[in-house]
C-alpha cells in the first residue's frame, strides 16, 4: 500500500497559485490614493453554500483596525470576495491554496516513487522528510512579511510533523503584533468546507469534495504548544462544533 493512500488520499491533481490580479484602488482603502494587489489564482464560487456568524472574524479585524496599508496572507482558495474585502480595506493579499498544494505534492511524491525504483533508496520517506521536501517550495516569503494570516481549519487536516513545522513557519513569517485567524473542529469533520468573507462578522460556508481527509483533533493543550510562541490565544466556540481561534505574536 502507497504512503498517500495510508494517508487516505487518492491521486488528485492540485492547482497553481501564481496568477496575479489587477491592482486597483478604493475609496474605502485606508491608503490616501495609493494602489493595493492581491496575488493568487482566483477560484469560482461553489455550492451549495451557507452562512455563519464569526466572532473570530470579527476580533480578528478590530486587532487590524488602523494598520493602514497591511499585508495579509490568506490560506485558503483566492475567493474574490474575499480578495475585494481586504482590498478595499487598504491590504495587500497574497493567497496560497494549501491544502490543495500538500495533495499535489503527495501525489507527485507517489508518481516518483513509482517511476524510480531507487527513490525510496535515496529519499527520506518519514514524515518529517515529506514536510521538509513539500516547505521547501511552499510558504517562501521573506521574514516578517506578513500582518496577518487566514489559516482557516487547515491544521485539521495536515499531518502533525507538517503542522509542527508550518506553524513555525508562519510565526517567522508574522511582524511583531501579527494575527492569525484559525479554525479547529471538535471532532474529525464528516464532510468538507472552505471559507469566504462575507463581511466583518459573517463568513460564507462552501461545502466542497474532500482533498484531504481530516488527521487529527487538536486539544486545547496541543493547540497552546504549537503557538507558543505567540502572546495571546483567545477562542470562540460556535455551535457547529467549531473553535475560532485568534493568536497575536
Amino acid at each position: 500500500m502507497s504512503f498517500l493512500h495510508k494517508l487516505g488520499l487518492g491521486m488528485g491533481t492540485g492547482t497553481s497559485r501564481s496568477v496575479s490580479l489587477p491592482t486597483h484602488s478604493s475609496s474605502r482603502s485606508r491608503a490616501t490614493g495609493m494602489p493595493v494587489s492581491a496575488v493568487g489564482a482566483v477560484r469560482a464560487p461553489e455550492m451549495p453554500e451557507s452562512t455563519r456568524i464569526s466572532n473570530g472574524l470579527k476580533e480578528f479585524l478590530w486587532n487590524l483596525d488602523g494598520l493602514g496599508r497591511g499585508t495579509l496572507l490568506d490560506l485558503g482558495p483566492a475567493w474574490q470576495t474575499t480578495l475585494s474585502f481586504f482590498i478595499e480595506r487598504g491590504f495587500r493579499v497574497s493567497s496560497e491554496d494549501f491544502l490543495r498544494g500538500w495533495k499535489a505534492f503527495l501525489a507527485e511524491e507517489e508518481k516518483r516513487l513509482r517511476e524510480d525504483a531507487n527513490a525510496c533508496e535515496t529519499m527520506d520517506m518519514t514524515a518529517k522528510g515529506r514536510a521538509e521536501r513539500f516547505l521547501a517550495d511552499n510558504l517562501q516569503y521573506p521574514r516578517s512579511s506578513f500582518d496577518a494570516v487566514l489559516l482557516w481549519d487547515l491544521l485539521d487536516y495536515l499531518e502533525p510533523m507538517l503542522v509542527k513545522q508550518m506553524v513555525a513557519n508562519l510565526t517567522e513569517l508574522l511582524r511583531p503584533g501579527g494575527v492569525i485567524l484559525a479554525m479547529f473542529h471538535s471532532k474529525k469533520p464528516e464532510g468538507f468546507q472552505r471559507y469566504r468573507v462575507a463581511d466583518s462578522n459573517t463568513l460564507q460556508v462552501i461545502s466542497t469534495p474532500v482533498i484531504c481527509p481530516a488527521q487529527k483533533v487538536y486539544q486545547n493543550r496541543e493547540i497552546q504548544d504549537l503557538f507558543s510562541r505567540f502572546r495571546t490565544m483567545k477562542s470562540f466556540v460556535g455551535r457547529d462544533q467549531l473553535r475560532e481561534t485568534l493568536f497575536i505574536k
